[in-house]
């Protein structure tokens, strides 16, 4: 195992002063496979001021010459994208058609972002007052910070970064430390569709990088997705600082089923919103709330199709899921199925002793599917973000959303009906920030923006999309006026007033 991941910084390779280093595994294999070295808080700073200077000149690009350095790596994208999911795959263990799916939402960010000249247009009043003109336009707010989850190692980061430079910022990645191989082939992309060096810089580690970035006075925001512990710890430590942040945080995703839906479609996209990339999704289904009479026939349907997902290493094409991304994740999991059963649930199907042939020592959860699960049992209050479905029986509409509403996390959540009425009703009433109507992962597209709410977020902008833009800009409102050489000047101690 010689190969090291470095940062990037500078718009080159860059071993750093800290000697420490983490493995990345193969969580198919349960074995290391490379090592990343984790940055210290000086090589956080040698990035920072990398990044602030090379602010000077990006920040006055011309936003033609922005979108085109977008559109040059949104190629890249298409042309690397094998490249990227066998990377993805090999570090997360989800299947390669997953990972290709993960590139091309985020390729969907990209796209967006090529727009930018549109996207930044201003505002403009002539004659806002005698001779008196009124225009405003944003501006970009200089060096800012994603800190990214395992679970999409390519996907948040371009929620991120195409939007924050093509607005004229420069960026810094710290990704996660379990899966840095697409963050680092992202950046000689970026490199290659000409963007300037020191414009975006990837910095590996874990928590003395994290507090570092938070605590940098260079840093102007700082973007993050991951549990809802740490989106609070990052949310306080950057306001405390000063800078503005925008902390998506954990999620317990419900889908709501009423006895008028079509059964079969609803456990369908169920069993693929629950089981797909092994439920380590933000926006994956994890509690199922059957109402009245669509129970019994919903758990046996979903029971059903458990049995034709086939688990297995992320390069089987056959296979519909792989590990989880660490031992500690596996035996987290299986504990928490253990808790539900003791606490009285019924475990309809058990993956705990999943063993894949050949890769006995890999990280794998068979999909477990537990009925009869009520609200104090942890199998429903904690985010267990493994291959587990909790479903919940309630009499009523009503019911199914006063139980979403009382949940503390409101990232997303579905409805699965045949009625408008009740379509209406439940996207109305349920206090959460992305909804679906037989849709089970609303996740929305890239020209809308993507965040919960609740402990879901902490910040005001979610990410992305219109909303991404203006967290990575600041507004700037000009008033003018160009007097003729005769006119009267009107100047006066009291307070202006239009004219």
């Amino acid at each position: 195992m010689t190969d090291v991941y470095d940062h990037w910084i500078g718009g080159a390779k860059v071993a750093g002063e800290s000697d420490r280093t983490a493995d990345v595994y193969d969580p198919a294999l349960g074995t290391p496979q490379r090592q990343v070295r984790l940055a210290s808080t000086s090589d956080v700073d040698a990035a920072v001021q990398t990044a602030r200077t090379a602010f000077a000149t990006w920040s006055q690009a011309s936003v033609t010459a922005r979108s085109r350095v977008m559109f040059a790596f949104r190629q890249l994208l298409v042309e690397h994208e094998d490249e990227l999911a066998a990377i993805i795959s090999s570090e997360h263990g989800k299947t390669i058609d997953d990972a290709k799916g993960e590139v091309v939402r985020g390729r969907e960010v990209v796209e967006f972002a090529c727009g930018i000249p549109q996207l930044l247009k201003g505002e403009y009043n002539d004659q806002v007052s005698g001779s008196v003109d009124s225009f405003s336009f944003r501006q970009p707010i200089g060096v800012v910070a994603g800190i990214t989850p395992f679970n999409f190692p390519i996907m948040v980061p371009l929620w991120m970064h195409p939007v924050a430079i093509a607005t004229g910022n420069t960026f810094i990645l710290k990704p996660s430390e379990r899966v840095p191989g697409a963050s680092a082939l992202v950046a000689e992309l970026y490199k290659k569709a000409g963007l300037p060096d020191g414009v975006f810089n990837v910095v590996n580690g874990d928590k003395v990088a994290v507090d570092a970035l938070l605590e940098h006075p260079d840093i102007a925001a700082v973007s993050f997705v991951g549990s809802t512990p740490i989106a609070r710890y990052v949310h306080e430590g950057a306001s405390r600082t000063g800078k503005r942040v925008q902390a998506l945080g954990g999620a317990k995703n419900h889908a709501v089923v009423m006895p008028d839906a079509d059964l079969d479609f609803a456990a369908d996209h169920i069993v693929a919103a629950g089981y797909g990339s092994a439920g380590q999704r933000c926006m994956a289904i994890s509690a199922v709330i059957a109402v009245g009479p669509a129970a019994d026939t919903l758990v046996d349907k979903i029971r059903e199709r458990t049995h034709d997902i086939k688990v297995g290493v992320g390069t089987d094409p056959d296979a519909g899921m792989g590990p989880v991304v660490t031992k500690a994740s596996r035996d987290r999991i299986v504990d928490y199925i253990g808790q539900g059963e003791s606490a009285g649930a019924k475990v309809v199907v058990d993956g705990r002793d999943l063993v894949v042939e050949d890769h006995e020592e890999g990280f794998f959860v068979g999909p477990t599917l537990i009925d009869h699960v009520t609200t104090d049992m942890s199998v429903y209050t904690d985010e267990i973000f493994g291959p587990v479905l909790a479903v919940l029986r309630v009499p009523s509409l009503e019911a199914a959303i006063e139980l979403i509403n009382a949940n503390p996390y409101g990232n997303g959540t579905a409805v699965f009906t045949s009625s408008g009425e009740v379509a209406r009703t439940f996207q109305r009433d349920v206090h959460v920030g992305m909804i679906g109507i037989n849709v089970p992962v609303p996740v929305p597209m890239a020209f809308h923006s993507f965040g919960g709410w609740k402990d879901s977020l902490f910040g005001d902008h979610h990410i992305h999309g219109p909303e991404g833009v203006r967290f990575y800009t600041q507004a700037k409102v000009v008033t003018a006026r160009w007097p003729h050489v005769s006119e009267e000047s009107l100047a006066a101690l009291n307070f202006p007033t239009a004219h």
